[in-house]
């Protein structure tokens, strides 16, 4: 699929925000070993997304439904396969992150793989917490990268676990703790990457009945005594994909009201928004929704996105117009996603004229002419979206393998076209 974009100046809009693609994952898990019958209410449906609800049906887990809501039976912590199970989870990090810890309660050990691109992924710091906890890990290939075969128990106890690379890590083992024969205590090492993703995991978990005890994001420590019970679960709205309408009103001179959205939300790439007024734009919140509107000429920032690494590309496209130098720093991370997201957003934004520099932790943009030009997103979701945003800002900018955005946002090409001729 290709996609060029227009020009677009003064946009009006108002869409709805799509349903949380991490609330989604994590309730499909926590609803899978729980005991008793979910109903996951406006779930994301997206490639990532089915991968997990597909891999969970794999398990020996009962999921139906669609877009509405979905029904998931649970299996009270207790998953049955045959002997020699695959998941292939693509390139869905999340999934494959998330179910690696959930492959320990399998009854036959369960080998998780996925694309080339998740096999250059790094494993090996969950691996090691996952054999610190009873599990047997075994790699086929390449020592710390997937495929793996993940099989033994989980037994509990102390355990620490390095979240300097993904906050997933610490959220896969927290996922299951409930199910241990002993309390788990968790100690992340590291600076945590992404930490405001384990405050979803964490909501998710104590939604469906998990007791945890936790001092920042440095130490958890869950029962196993009190595990996840079926109930009826809403998702709410994704700040990640809202972002990018966000980031149109800056782009594009206009303004854009998302619905949908929980305002006080643990996500955090709510911090998107602070950004943005930060910049000069005028942001409002009422309800369920939240207004962005242009003021007037941006003016560049320095901010930390490191609990907000979904929304770093979008933010660069902002400050590709902004009228001084922005710096977003605590992004070393990012190397680590469906692309190296710092590198390739560096060099398509020099395609298109841009004036960028990096190093390992930050990224620096000045003020430069833009142009047109062709944008290969290499497959990365994230970086079509990002770029297509700012292709209506400055025009004639062509994506490339545009169809790749259905991995979080099956919709965004139809929601986008209410600003397209």
């Amino acid at each position: 699929m290709i996609v060029t974009l227009p020009e677009r100046r003064n946009i009006d809009l108002s869409i709805t925000a799509p349903p949380s693609k991490s609330y989604t994952h994590r309730a499909l898990i926590a609803a899978a070993l729980a005991e008793g019958k979910s109903t996951i209410v406006r779930p994301l449906l997206a490639d990532d997304t089915k991968l997990t609800a597909a891999a969970l049906q794999k398990l020996g887990v009962g999921i139906h439904g669609d877009a509405k809501s979905i029904t998931v039976a649970g299996c009270e912590g207790k998953l049955t396969c045959p002997s020699g199970t695959v998941l292939d989870l693509d390139n869905s990090g999340t999934s494959l992150r998330l179910l690696a810890g959930t492959a320990l309660l399998a009854d036959h050990p369960v080998t998780l793989t996925g694309s080339a691109r998740m096999q250059e992924r790094p494993f090996g710091p969950l691996a090691e917490t996952l054999h610190g906890l009873g599990g047997m890990v075994v790699f086929a290939k390449n020592e710390g990268y997937p495929p793996v075969t993940i099989g033994g128990h989980l037994l509990g106890g102390y355990a620490t676990i390095d979240g300097s690379a993904s906050s997933q890590y610490a959220s896969s083992v927290l996922m299951i703790a409930p199910y241990a024969k002993g309390p788990v205590d968790l100690t992340i090492t590291g600076t945590p990457a992404s930490q405001s993703y384990l405050d979803i995991t964490a909501e998710v978990m104590t939604d469906f009945g998990a007791k945890i005890k936790r001092e920042g994001y440095r130490h958890f420590v869950v029962s196993n005594k009190e595990r996840y019970t079926g109930r009826t679960y809403v998702v709410e709205g994704d700040y990640s994909s809202a972002s990018y309408f966000f980031a149109l009103a800056a782009i594009c001179e206009g303004k854009v009201t998302v619905s949908g959205l929980k305002p006080l939300s643990v996500q955090g790439d709510r911090r998107f928004l602070d950004a943005l007024e930060m910049m000069g734009c005028r942001v409002t919140y009422a309800a369920d929704r939240v207004t962005v509107a242009h003021e007037g000429p941006l003016e560049g920032i320095t901010i930390d996105m490191s609990s907000a690494p979904d929304t770093v590309q979008t933010l660069c496209m902002v400050a590709a117009v902004a009228k001084t130098p922005t710096v977003i720093s605590g992004i070393s991370h990012l190397k680590y996603k469906e692309s190296d997201r710092v590198a390739i957003t560096a060099d398509r934004l020099r395609h298109l004229g841009g004036k960028v520099t990096t190093d390992n932790d930050r990224i620096v943009i000045e003020p430069a002419p833009l142009h047109g030009g062709s944008i290969d997103p290499a497959n990365d979701h994230r970086t079509a979206m990002s770029f297509a945003v700012l292709g209506l800002g400055i025009g004639d900018v062509t994506i490339t393998g545009a169809d790749c955005t259905t991995k979080s946002f099956p919709g965004f090409w139809d929601t986008l076209q209410q600003v397209m001729p």
